[in-house]
């Protein structure tokens, strides 16, 4: 489990508005949804009943997008 240490911003009647994190736990959360989010990216694809596509047409396929949207 990850361990956070957030410090409360709260409002004149001491209502919690905001959380400030450090920047290492903030960075070590991000980190932690973006697997998450591999994850759920996966256990979706798996399901979705669609063939694979080799590895070098799927980055033939990402290739010619980046270089049609300009980037």
């Amino acid at each position: 489990m990850l361990a956070i240490h957030p410090q409360y911003i709260t409002d004149n009647t001491g209502k919690k508005i905001s959380a400030v994190l450090p920047m290492k736990e903030f960075k070590t959360l991000l980190e932690e949804l973006e697997e998450l989010e591999d994850i759920r990216l996966y256990d979706e694809s798996k399901n979705d009943n669609e063939p694979a596509i080799a590895k070098n047409k799927a980055m033939a396929m990402i290739e010619a997008e980046r270089k049609k949207l300009g980037k």
